[in-house]
């Protein structure tokens, strides 16, 4: 049996997460982050904690369903933390957690690059549908 130092062990386990694998678990984790909705949220709550109905003034277009619905994913994935004050009537804020924000930094990026290259990708788009008769 060969003997394998703990440096070669956290090696060997760390290159088990290889997203390119239909196994690996960070799969699932891409394919929670990237969600619009997702995306939105942790934006949103870059400012500091805010309350349900500030996050649905805020983002535009989402349903009260689906903005529950990614409040309680990413709570449970602690990326946001959700604080309830009891008081008449309860007051419930969001903000994100340590790991939230290290997420969020990338999410303002992209959100930051769309934002700044729309028209480009518009362009490019038009270009297309023009080429292949769409």
């Amino acid at each position: 049996m060969t003997t394998r130092t703990a440096a070669q062990r956290r090696q060997e386990a760390k290159a088990a997460y290889d997203a390119f694998l239909a196994t690996c678990p960070a799969r699932q984790l891409l394919d929670a982050i990237s969600d619009k909705w997702v995306s939105l949220v942790l934006n949103a709550l870059s400012g500091g904690p805010r309350r349900y109905s500030d996050l649905d003034r805020i983002i535009a277009g989402v349903s009260q369903k689906m903005l529950t619905q990614t409040l309680r994913n990413l709570e449970r994935d602690g990326l946001v933390e959700r604080t309830v004050t009891p008081s008449v009537p309860v007051r419930v804020d969001y903000a994100l957690t340590d790991l939230g924000r290290d997420l969020q930094i990338l999410m303002l990026a992209i959100k930051s690059w769309a934002e700044g290259n729309i028209e480009q990708v518009h362009d490019a788009r038009e270009a297309y549908d023009a080429r292949s008769g769409g």
